[in-house]
């Protein structure tokens, strides 16, 4: 007599066959159904399943070409190899998996941004506005590109990038920020992740490179140097920018965010850059520059940057269109010393060689054509809007609670808490009425963390700031002091 399946099978209501041959798949391999077993006839499975007796035999088929399965005369299908009939206890916890390097034994897979469901008041950081980017444009030049590259041979490109692109932004970074270089001086990287991830892998010794990051800072980069095998050291920042005096004179690298500090807001004085660079040529070290949003500026003329002021071939230079086009186009671009392009250029070939070809020759096209300044500039009053919106209706409905720290420039403000509650509280109390809010302090890793919150500007349009700025309000008068 046919024995059925000693294990339920739940098939959703979409997506049958695929679920149906991926949980027999996953029988197999973990044991359940062993060597030699015969599964039922495609007949009974699509009665007790109810389903049709064409989606069963799809699923088999499929096991059959994989070669989970068999098929023999008279005993129907039957099970070809099986996995283990219990899990290897080093399967349970990840922490306790030792073939992984430590850095990753207790790693959490990381949720995309956008697996949060809409907020009603959506204020988290590092978000542009997408709605407001010219994508009819972008189709046009995209369809234009792909006409050009049919008619050219398909073969790797440079590890650098493409040549248009770099000549494009080359023009872009010396107009904008006064960043001087040349074409040969820029790699065009996969975002400023990237950029980090092969800076690290040809600036760190293993157990012995002293990197000096800014604390609060941009926990990623200091994520990607620690897991290169840096010795990570935070500096403080004040209202200056970075605090130079408290680099330990063995550091060899240096990251920072001198345009719009990360998170805390404030530009890097005149003083400071120059105390840098000449703590840089002392020491023979090396600086990292992350300008991320630095082409939204709402006040005054921008400070050069340190790659224009460096003369000894100090400071790699970091830029991204992701805050200034959108995220997903993942392309940014690194100006490097003439001195690291070999090496950044080796290790970028032993990666994913170059970024996306079409991507890079649509973006040429979109600068050379104008309309990265005509987009940077339209958000840049829109951004102002949203800033000016906000930090008004802070000031009315919450400013003896609140104090706004000095910015003028960026895509997020960040404010200091004036009453003593946690601002990790009001992060818990947000979520509650479908606020996203971030807490300064989640960004520090020395011991002094500062007690703020930080507002981004690009998921909501000024006339909601002072709707938001309200319920900020009622949620910080629970904690007014008595």
């Amino acid at each position: 007599m046919e024995q059925p399946l000693a294990f339920p099978l739940d098939i959703p209501v979409r997506g049958r066959l695929q679920a149906l041959h991926g949980q027999l798949r996953s029988a197999i391999l973990d044991g359940r159904l062993r060597t030699g077993q015969p599964l039922p006839s495609t007949r009974s499975l699509a009665t007790s399943l109810g389903l049709s007796r064409n989606t069963i035999v799809a699923a088999y088929d499929r096991l059959l070409s994989e070669g989970y399965i068999v098929s023999r005369q008279g005993a129907g299908y039957v099970v070809a190899h099986a996995g283990p009939t219990q899990a290897s206890p080093s399967r349970s916890t990840t922490g306790e998996e030792r073939r992984l390097q430590p850095q990753w034994r207790d790693a959490i897979f990381p949720a995309p941004m956008n697996a949060l469901p809409p907020a009603r008041y959506d204020l988290r950081v590092g978000l542009p506005d997408a709605s407001r980017f010219p994508f009819e444009a972008w189709r046009k030049l995209s369809a234009r590109a792909l006409r050009s590259l049919s008619r050219t041979p398909s073969f790797y490109d440079a590890a650098t990038g493409r040549e248009a692109l770099r000549e494009a932004i080359a023009g872009h970074v010396s107009f904008t920020r006064a960043v001087t270089c040349s074409a040969a001086d820029i790699m065009v990287v996969g975002g400023a992740q990237q950029a980090f991830d092969l800076l690290a892998r040809i600036l760190v010794t293993p157990g012995h490179t002293v990197v000096a990051v800014e604390d609060p800072g941009y926990p990623p980069l200091r994520q990607t140097f620690e897991a290169a095998g840096a010795l990570i050291v935070p500096v403080p920042v004040d209202d200056e920018g970075l605090v130079v005096e408290q680099i330990p004179p063995n550091a060899r690298v240096i990251y920072v965010t001198p345009s719009h500090q990360f998170p805390s807001g404030m530009a890097m004085s005149p003083a400071r850059r120059a105390a840098l660079l000449d703590f840089a040529r002392r020491n023979q070290a090396v600086i990292v520059e992350d300008d991320y949003d630095g082409e939204f500026r709402y006040g005054g003329r921008p400070l050069d940057a340190l790659q224009t002021l460096d003369r000894d071939g100090s400071v790699f230079y970091i830029g991204t269109f992701s805050k200034s086009l959108f995220p997903s186009l993942r392309l940014g671009y690194l100006v490097a010393p003439a001195w690291a392009m070999p090496a950044l250029a080796c290790v970028r070939q032993l990666g994913d060689r170059h970024s996306d070809v079409l991507a890079q020759d649509t973006l040429a096209l979109f600068i050379n054509e104008g309309h990265l300044a005509r987009h940077v500039r339209k958000m840049r009053r829109i951004y102002a809007e949203r800033r000016e919106a906000l930090l008004e209706a802070l000031s009315q409905h919450a400013g003896d609670a609140l104090q706004p720290l000095a910015s003028d420039a960026g895509l997020h403000i960040a404010v200091q808490l004036r009453w003593p509650v946690p601002a990790s509280q009001l992060v818990k109390d947000a979520q509650a009425v479908n606020m996203r809010i971030e807490a300064l302090g989640d960004y520090a890793i020395g011991d002094a963390r500062p007690n703020g919150l930080v507002f981004g500007l690009g998921g909501m349009p000024a006339t909601r700031m002072d709707e938001a700025a309200r319920v900020l309000a009622q949620l910080l008068e629970a904690h007014r002091p008595g």
